[in-house]
């Protein structure tokens, strides 16, 4: 029995030192050689600085809508609701979600709302939206904006990031980006 617990108390020390030491000593050197040596990529603007990786909150009209966040945005505490598809509270703020999606998207069917946008992701944060759900809410904005949809519509395209190495994932669209480009468009 000692040399078990011998055994045990040394493995524990070993991965003590190693887990955080030098494992993290190691992670820390790798992001020293990445862009901004780590820190993520930040973006300027209004005089504000925000993380481009990390969602962001958008309630104003004017503005394309971020996927829904079960954290409040809060990059501190990452996660989702915990919640599964049939429980009768997610159910509910699904729903309350789409009749807000609909109440702010006149013309809009239920139908036609795609699921990202009433259902947050699995760490709450994600920054990005699909092709489909950034076109359902063009009407919107050019109505807001009083520009013409046409132009929404190329800088969405034009916004439009390819799949990873042209063959994994989806299309998608950096939302904090997209709204950033939207305040640029001249008025017309």
């Amino acid at each position: 029995m000692k040399r078990n617990l011998l055994s045990s108390v040394i493995l524990s020390l070993l991965c003590v030192l190693f887990f955080s030491g030098f494992y993290p000593l190691v992670v820390w050197s790798i992001a020293q050689c990445a862009p901004n040596k780590g820190k993520g990529f930040i973006i300027a603007a209004n005089g504000k600085h925000y993380y481009d990786h990390i969602g962001q909150k958008f309630t104003d009209d004017k503005y394309f809508s971020s996927r829904p966040s079960a954290v409040d945005y809060n990059a501190a505490g990452s996660g989702g609701s915990n919640k599964g598809p049939s429980n009768p509270d997610y159910l509910a703020t699904v729903q309350a979600r789409i009749d807000t999606f609909m109440v702010h998207n006149p013309g809009i069917q239920k139908s036609m709302i795609p699921s990202e946008l009433v259902t947050a992701s699995g760490s709450g944060l994600d920054p990005h939206i699909s092709v489909p759900a950034a076109l359902v809410q063009i009407p919107r904005i050019a109505k807001v904006r009083g520009l013409d949809e046409a132009r929404i519509k190329a800088l969405v395209a034009k916004e439009t990031a390819g799949p990873l190495a042209g063959i994994a994932g989806p299309r998608q669209i950096n939302v904090l980006r997209l709204n950033l480009k939207l305040d640029l468009l001249p008025k017309p």
